[in-house]
């Protein structure tokens, strides 16, 4: 089964190319893209290489994960957009998250919104998945910002299990999206591109 494909009106989301690790790596390790990630510093390569394998073979074999972002014409990769499915112990999980990383001269485009409402249709429409979440830390206001252009709803702050007490990224916000929701939403999204 080849991975999936989606394309929009400037971009294509798709399965991750040998070439796409350099760029990668930059992003990985570039502090204003990095800010908000709960971990200490830049990605090591080794690590980027590891998430870059997991992600091809993830969209190949689940049909969804994180996609490369590609904007024909300007640039073969700018960052990354997916899926992944969490299982530690909330009580929201398990659930599906939806995220986004681009690379700093990608910001302020529209690139990040256009790509994750087009991996939120393919969630919906094509996984029939019923709910979509999106977590960050609560001073990522950009993220937010991406959230609720795409529909999001605040749902509450969390305090990010996978991180001990006292972390200075453990308080997050919770947001959400179910599918009859994003049923009444898509066409204000789909006019306003």
């Amino acid at each position: 089964m080849s991975a999936p494909k989606i394309v929009t009106s400037r971009l294509v989301l798709r399965s991750w190319r040998d070439r796409d690790f350099e760029p990668c790596a930059k992003l990985e390790a570039d502090p204003r893209v990095i800010e908000f990630l709960p971990w200490p510093g830049p990605s090591p390569r080794e690590l980027t290489y590891r998430a870059i394998e997991r992600a091809r073979s993830g969209l190949t074999e689940n049909q969804y994960g994180w996609w490369a972002v590609e904007a024909p014409n300007v640039a073969d990769f700018i960052g990354a957009v997916g899926l992944g499915v969490h299982t530690f112990e909330s009580d929201f999980t398990p659930c599906m998250e939806i995220g986004w990383r681009l690379a700093y001269e990608y910001w302020g485009k529209g690139y990040a919104t256009e790509a994750a409402s087009a991996v939120l249709a393919y969630a919906f429409e094509t996984l029939h998945v019923d709910e979509i979440v999106s977590m960050s830390n609560v001073r990522n206001r950009r993220s937010f910002a991406v959230m609720e252009r795409i529909g999001l709803l605040y749902e509450r702050d969390i305090q990010w299990p996978l991180l001990p007490e006292g972390h200075p990224l453990r308080a997050y916000a919770l947001y959400k999206l179910r599918r009859e929701d994003w049923s009444r939403f898509k066409p204000a999204l789909v006019n306003n591109r």
